[in-house]
């Protein structure tokens, strides 16, 4: 027996010391703030719009997305990579802070131009209506905030000022909850359309606020003459965003399309609610993930370490994932009640793909941050379009068997496969000596 307990020790002692574990617990209190604002957030907007709001909620917020990349000219994976790699380099720094801010603010100048001439389009195209013109002109005219925004976030991020980068997440949270009741309780949904894309924008200024003491923030380091060599690294890193930003958000839009115009508004909703939920117990991982895990890749170089590196992450997150799952599952129903309304309890049903589907997603991403970590640009925007398409594939033929159901099982498939992908294309990494 106290060999038993000296070997748990031991074991709870390696698993405590480990990196990705520091950053987990560190990260604790942002994503703590970050879910409660969300559950908090996900009620209000689900009591007052119902499941047909929420869809159209669903639909803006994926939208945002691509326009939030286009924005920022898919950079910002970048700039936490290259200011990582070259933090002790000052005029290195200079250089990929002044290339930055440069690309950031042409981008999201453009995609905000277009996004007023074209806002009836857009309305039409994807709300699915011609009332909410409005929203997309409101939110062309506040995208360059949020993109120098994200830009200063991801600064912060490269310097692995973690600290402060959870600090920001945590105003942030606080932030987007006091925009979301303000305007859904004034103006039910066309208010929570509207906070969906311009909370994000205020945060540039306490942004500002909570970085003005550190070193770089200032106008010197982003006044050099763009580097060329380094504008065409960032462009790998645009060719991936954008990659991403067109096919993930879109291939959701187009189904969730179908569900609302063929099947039902209400099912949209269901499935849209089922998305949230995914969403918030991602964010446990996926905030480490983008805090140290990119970072943490990007430097490595020697082979054997990054195996030890990615083997050590497994080790970490499948229980964690396993057990987390484990109780969503079990819990279901008490989960739809507090967050929802009656109205969507129909949605138990997609809990069991979903998070199956979410299990082998992130398992995926362990290894496909590789392909961001490594540049490697061809490969990650083949894997990106072949299985966005593949989703949207299969998320029809699936949905005719199965209806909104489909469209989780088309999920759980879809990503079993990119697992398998991935193992193939790192293989050497993998079983390689």
């Amino acid at each position: 027996m106290g060999v038993l307990i000296r070997r748990l020790l031991s074991l709870c002692k390696r698993f405590t010391s480990a990196d990705i574990v520091k950053v987990f617990s560190f990260t604790a209190m942002s994503t703590l703030v970050k879910m409660l604002t969300g559950l908090i957030s996900v009620k209000v907007v689900a009591s007052i719009i119902g499941p047909t709001g929420v869809a159209l909620v669903g639909q803006l917020n994926n939208f945002a997305s691509i326009v939030m990349s286009l924005s920022s000219g898919g950079i910002n994976s970048g700039i936490t990579k290259y200011i990582s790699e070259y933090k002790e380099d000052e005029d290195k720094v200079r250089d990929c802070l002044s290339a930055a801010l440069r690309i950031t603010v042409v981008c999201s100048l453009s995609v905000g131009l277009l996004m007023i001439f074209f806002h009836s389009y857009l309305s039409e195209y994807v709300m699915l209506s011609p009332e909410y013109g409005s929203v997309f002109v409101i939110f062309g005219f506040t995208v360059l905030l949020y993109a120098l925004n994200m830009m200063l976030t991801s600064i912060i991020n490269g310097f692995k000022e973690f600290k402060r980068y959870v600090r920001i997440n945590i105003a942030n949270s606080l932030v987007g909850l006091v925009f979301t009741l303000g305007f859904v309780c004034t103006l039910g949904l066309p208010g929570a359309l509207i906070s969906a894309v311009t909370y994000q924008s205020v945060m540039l200024f306490i942004t500002l606020w909570m970085v003005r003491k550190l070193p770089w923030v200032n106008f010197n380091y982003f006044k050099n003459k763009l580097d060329g060599v380094l504008a065409r690294k960032y462009f790998r890193y645009t060719l991936m965003t954008l990659t991403t930003a067109a096919t993930v958000p879109a291939s959701q839009m187009l189904l969730r399309g179908y569900v609302i115009s063929e099947i039902s508004p209400v099912e949209a909703g269901w499935w849209e609610g089922m998305n949230r939920i995914s969403g918030m117990y991602l964010m446990v991982i996926t905030s480490s993930f983008s805090v140290y895990y990119l970072p943490r890749l990007s430097e490595l170089t020697d082979r054997l370490e990054l195996r030890r590196e990615i083997f050590k992450a497994y080790k970490v997150i499948v229980p964690m994932l396993l057990a987390g799952f484990t109780l969503v599952y079990l819990l279901r129903y008490v989960v739809i009640r507090i967050l929802f309304t009656p109205e969507f309890l129909p949605m138990e049903n997609l809990f069991a793909w979903q998070m199956a589907g979410d299990f082998f997603k992130i398992c995926s991403w362990l290894l496909a941050f590789l392909m961001v970590a490594k540049s490697m640009t061809k490969t990650f925007i083949s894997t990106e379009i072949f299985f966005s398409m593949g989703f949207v594939l299969l998320g029809f033929l699936f949905m005719r068997w199965n209806g909104v159901v489909g469209l989780t099982q088309a999920y759980f498939v879809n990503y079993i496969l990119y697992m398998g992908s991935m193992v193939i294309l790192f293989r050497k990494l993998i079983y390689g000596k």
